[in-house]
């Protein structure tokens, strides 16, 4: 078939079901350096979260409502995996990232992160840890409960350093930014609101962590003054920690993390209020506070986050890859040393973005979310030689 055939056929798709193409032949997109086709992987799936590759070749997805199931050999296994902890599954909340341990094919032990539940309604951000063996989590045991209180904005991404630290995100909880912006939850250190936490990988506090030794403190914090960090990525080559987060309407980040350091939120900012489109913030930059590497005006809805390393897409070698619901859309972000030099879109409007990953054939992964909850697929970029 010629390219102009399938583009023709991928043009009618997007009328109909934006997935009907992808599972009969696959449809074919272009982009600067590589033209990709989009292929479906498995398909059924609500609220699909976040993905893990297990060394078998399985998928783990986390699916929001509470449940964490299996791809295997291309299907989506019947039954969920027993053991999950109960969840706050209401709104954003739900069961959200779920990620190995870097020696999983000795220990088996995965990392998940979720909307715990704490009574009267009330919910706060935990990560956990437990073994996982056929099919099903043991010894399940929760390292960190988030000591943070509201209604979305949970935050959650997990990445680990390779140095027996794992480090995750804590949104600011939708605290509402009125009157005194510096008295804002993600400004005041004594609790978790808006927040990158660094903790030792069976929850212990390490020492050199910035805000140790200082009472006022939560001693897990690394960063803080973010809105809601849903993108994660830890570079081994070079020891940098890049973050997507969400701005308000506009305003979405790309930031580089350093300890100790205040990312602004909400004294400084690109985005406006909801609706009335009226300031939020007292200016976009301010000494003392961190300038974000790259912003989004309007927003995409940042979600997932990747560095990638493959080899199955040469030329994208080194780039961050970052999802967008709102945007419904894939960014590619090429990197110079600690600076964001170029954008490129991919996946246009084929649905929420909400996690990307880099599979172990050096695919690229997506899970695409409906926001209605209706069955909704994980798929994946091959490139067209």
């Amino acid at each position: 078939m010629s390219r102009t055939a399938v583009a023709a056929l991928a043009a009618a798709a997007l009328v109909s079901s934006p997935f009907a193409a992808c599972a009969q032949t696959g449809d074919v997109e272009r982009s600067v350096l590589h033209d990709y086709r989009i292929v479906t992987v498995a398909d059924g799936l609500v609220n699909p979260w976040s993905m893990a590759f297990l060394p078998s070749g399985d998928m783990l997805v986390t699916e929001r409502p509470g449940r964490l199931r299996i791809i295997r050999n291309g299907s989506l296994v019947a039954a969920p995996v027993e053991g999950v902890p109960e969840v706050h599954a209401r709104g954003q909340g739900g069961l959200l990232e779920v990620t190995l341990h870097p020696d999983f094919a000795s220990n088996r032990m995965i990392y998940l992160s979720y909307s715990k539940p704490q009574g009267d309604g009330e919910s706060t951000t935990a990560i956990a840890r437990a073994r996982f063996e056929n099919d099903a989590l043991h010894n399940f045991e929760e390292i960190f409960v988030a000591n943070s209180a509201g209604r979305g904005h949970y935050g959650s991404r997990i990445v680990f350093d390779g140095e027996g630290h794992i480090f995750f995100s804590v949104g600011d909880r939708q605290a509402p930014p009125r009157g005194d912006l510096e008295a804002h939850p993600a400004q005041d250190r004594s609790n978790h609101h808006g927040t990158i936490n660094r903790i030792y990988e069976d929850g212990r506090i390490p020492e050199d962590n910035p805000f140790v030794g200082d009472s006022s403190m939560e001693p897990s914090i690394w960063s803080y003054g973010h809105r809601n960090p849903q993108g994660l990525v830890f570079d081994p080559a070079t020891g940098r920690l890049w973050l997507t987060e969400h701005g308000p309407q506009g305003g979405d980040e790309v930031n580089l993390v350093e300890p100790g350091a205040n990312y602004g939120w909400p004294v400084v900012g690109y985005g406006v209020n909801y609706g009335s489109g009226t300031a939020i913030h007292e200016a976009t930059m301010r000494e003392g506070m961190e300038n974000p590497r790259h912003i989004w005006v309007p927003s995409i809805g940042t979600s997932g986050m990747m560095l990638y390393t493959g080899s199955q897409f040469p030329q994208w070698q080194g780039n961050l890859f970052a999802g967008g619901m709102a945007g419904e859309q894939l960014a590619r972000l090429t990197v110079d040393g600690d600076l964001i030099v170029s954008e490129e879109t991919l996946l246009h409007r084929r649905g929420r973005v909400r996690d990307v990953r880099q599979g172990p054939d050096g695919y690229i992964y997506v899970a695409i979310e409906d926001r209605a909850g209706d069955p909704s697929p994980i798929v994946r970029l091959e490139p067209v030689r």
